[in-house]
């Protein structure tokens, strides 16, 4: 693979421009661009299609990389995946950051109408695939980049190895560091964090269970989590909630001060980026102020 590309320290994660008109979207990502944050990374579920809105939030701003966290391979084939990717590099040369991930099997199966199995070796066929696939248009200037949705260790050593790194989502500190022990120290490693400005634990602990709920309830995260010394009991106990242990591992919450400390504790861990996930009490409304007060943290992470 070539160089990762240079993607910054600290960016932020959001589905919450998805919720907004787009006119609406694109004024708020030309703001996150103005506020000096580096990369946007945006999902792809049951919202937007993750290149058309890519190339949108690319078009709307002069500097800013987007990446997807993540396009699924469940949604489209490995040559459609790669001529995406190629029109964005092309058009928005060194601004595009192709996350790649597995999803997971009930959306397989009830939105794309996909089995879901053997998620590792399918994966190295679908770059396989993505490599040698064809391309007859405008070819980019610059190199494709792209990066893993990995958790295990198998599909961590993967990411290290086919691509600029991993782009881990719901982890901890704890995990970082084991991520970065299994990939070696040249690849791209940009775990997801998840903050909640909110210095009431009921309060704040209410908006992460909220959050965490829909996560829990997948297999991929919760037996990441099982791996990393979490207990069944921590991810979903009698009352069918999380424990306030796996509530405050996975989603950090109070002061400016505290959200720093645990952004530094993943740089610590091995974290090259730090793409930082705003919840709030509707979990779908533009974060705006809370991203300004974290804008003011990129000059202390730029090195």
């Amino acid at each position: 693979m070539t160089k990762p590309l240079d993607i910054g320290r600290l960016g932020l994660w959001t589905w919450t421009l998805d919720a907004q008109p787009m006119a609406k979207s694109l004024e708020a990502v030309s703001e996150i661009e103005s506020l000096g944050f580096s990369t946007v990374w945006i999902p792809e579920a049951v919202g937007r299609e993750p290149f058309a809105h890519a190339g949108l939030l690319l078009g709307a701003t002069k500097k800013l990389i987007v990446g997807t966290g993540i396009a699924s391979m469940q949604a489209r084939s490995a040559a459609t995946m790669q001529a995406g990717q190629k029109t964005l590099t092309e058009a928005f040369p060194d601004r595009f950051l192709l996350g790649i991930g597995t999803s997971h099997g009930h959306m397989a199966k009830a939105i794309h109408k996909k089995v879901y199995e053997r998620p590792y070796s399918n994966m190295v066929e679908y770059l396989d695939t993505m490599d040698s696939a064809m391309f007859m248009a405008a070819q980019p200037s610059t190199p494709m980049h792209r990066v893993l949705a990995a958790l295990g260790p198998k599909m961590l050593k993967l990411a290290g190895e086919r691509s600029d790194g991993a782009h881990p989502y719901f982890t901890t500190p704890d995990h970082t560091a084991v991520a970065r022990e299994i990939m070696g120290a040249g690849p791209t490693l940009a775990p997801e964090l998840a903050v909640i400005f909110e210095t009431d634990a009921t309060k704040a602990r209410t908006i992460a269970r909220q959050y965490m709920g829909t996560y829990t309830r997948l297999p991929n995260y919760a037996n990441n989590l099982l791996r990393h010394g979490f207990t069944e009991a921590d991810i979903r106990n009698e009352h069918g909630v999380q424990s306030d242990r796996l509530v405050d591992a996975i989603c950090t919450w109070g002061t400016l001060d505290t959200i720093r400390k645990r952004i530094q504790e993943h740089y610590d861990a091995g974290a090259s980026h730090v793409c930082v996930q705003v919840l709030t009490e509707d979990l779908v409304s533009l974060p705006s102020a809370e991203w300004r007060e974290l804008a003011t943290l990129i000059p202390e992470f730029k090195n």
